[in-house]
C-alpha cells in the first residue's frame, strides 16, 4: 500500500501547531500552495524536506522510501540553507522592526515642535 504523502505531511503540520499562514510566510509560498500540498499523494523531497526544517520534524521516519532510494544527497545539503533563511528573515523583520520605531520617534518630535509653536503663536 503507498503512503499518502500529502497526508502525513499535513498531519505532521497539525502536530506541531503551527498556524499556515506562518508555515507559508517561512516556506515563502501562498497559503493555498500548502494546502494544495496536502492533497498530493507524492510530493518533491525537497518540499518535504524544507517542511520538516520549519516545523522541526524528521520525516525521513514514516517516508523512508521517498528519501533513502535516490535522495540522499538532499538529506545532508538542504538542512543548512533554510536555517540560514529562517535566521535572515528574523533578522529582516527586526531590522525593519527598528527602522519604523525611529521613524515614529522622529515623527512624534516634529509633531510636539509643531505643538509647541502652535501654543507659542496662539499666546502671544
Amino acid at each position: 500500500m503507498k503512503i499518502n504523502v500529502g497526508h502525513v505531511l499535513e498531519q505532521a503540520v497539525r502536530m506541531e501547531r503551527i498556524g499556515i499562514s506562518e508555515l507559508s510566510r517561512k516556506l515563502k509560498v501562498s497559503r493555498r500552495t500548502i494546502y494544495n500540498w496536502f492533497k498530493q499523494e507524492d510530493l518533491n523531497p525537497h518540499i518535504i524536506l524544507k517542511v520538516g526544517d520549519v516545523i522541526g520534524h524528521d520525516f525521513t521516519r514514516e517516508l523512508p522510501e521517498t528519501f533513502m532510494k535516490n535522495y540522499r544527497h538532499l538529506l545532508e545539503t538542504e538542512t543548512p540553507s533554510v536555517a540560514n533563511e529562517i535566521t535572515q528573515d528574523n533578522n529582516l523583520v527586526y531590522f525593519w522592526m527598528n527602522k519604523y520605531v525611529v521613524l515614529l520617534e522622529k515623527y512624534n518630535e516634529v509633531l510636539n515642535l509643531i505643538s509647541e509653536n502652535s501654543k507659542s503663536q496662539n499666546n502671544k
